[in-house]
């Protein structure tokens, strides 16, 4: 099928590093205008620098701010258009056993990881409704489907993100908007990079496919749920984990 972004405007969140830089770029490679944020001028700076190339830029955003998230999305119409995408991948962790972890910490991962992803949907539905055509793809977890000791608050946060993404697909699948999840396993990132080699192992041990994925990996799937090729598909979650959860 003919792929027609038409360089359409692609919003993607926490887009300095990792899971967000590669599909950040991975857009911008498929003819989006990419959009990465960071939460500081120096990020912005750095995803400004790798999606120059391909016309995108790097902008500040703190995600947990409703006035950041307008002024943001404001300063992104006026520059390049509607946004008709959107990629949901900012997220906080803030691990801890349940008996000792504070409400503060509770608060911090749900309004990083889950409401910021309500304040930034209902950015941009107006403009997605108007023109009958949107994309939201949301970043979950794989611990969002099967817990995690010490991530209480972030596997309730991603859980959450797929619950919401369901509901919000049946409210908008008339308009041709379409909500799709993406959920990573144990996917290569600086700071799997940095873990003992026999905790790697243990890890590995558990996935079929014998390996970490990789940002790339989460990038094509992100790139395909986007795409004219899954038109058909909304309200589902694409695991991606090799297999460590079925």
């Amino acid at each position: 099928m003919t792929e027609t972004n038409d360089k359409k405007v692609a919003l993607v969140t926490g887009a300095t590093r990792g899971i967000g830089k590669a599909i950040a770029i991975s857009l911008a490679k498929a003819g989006y205008i990419v959009v990465g944020t960071a939460t500081s001028e120096a990020g912005a700076k750095s995803i400004s620098e790798f999606l120059l190339p391909y016309g995108g830029y790097g902008l500040v955003l703190n995600v947990m701010q409703k006035e950041s998230i307008e002024s943001t999305i404001n300063e992104i119409v006026k520059r390049s258009g509607d946004i008709l995408v959107l990629i949901n991948n900012a997220g906080i962790t803030k691990d801890g056993l349940f008996l000792r972890m504070s409400e503060a910490d509770w608060d911090a991962v749900m309004d990083t990881n889950m409401k910021a992803v309500f304040l930034l949907s209902k950015a941009v539905i107006r403009n997605m409704t108007k023109a009958r055509y949107g994309r939201i793809v949301n970043i979950s977890s794989v611990v969002g489907f099967t817990g995690n000791p010490g991530q209480v608050n972030y596997s309730s946060s991603k859980a959450a993100m797929v619950a919401f993404s369901k509901s919000l697909a049946r409210e908008l699948g008339s308009r041709n908007i379409t909500v799709n999840c993406v959920a990573p396993g144990f996917i290569h990132t600086d700071m799997t990079d940095a873990l003992p080699e026999q905790v790697k192992q243990d890890f590995i041990k558990t996935i079929p496919l014998n390996r970490f994925g990789s940002a790339e990996d989460i990038a094509a799937s992100v790139k395909f749920l986007i795409s004219d090729d899954a038109s058909y598909i909304t309200g589902t979650t694409i695991h991606v984990n090799g297999g460590s959860y079925m």
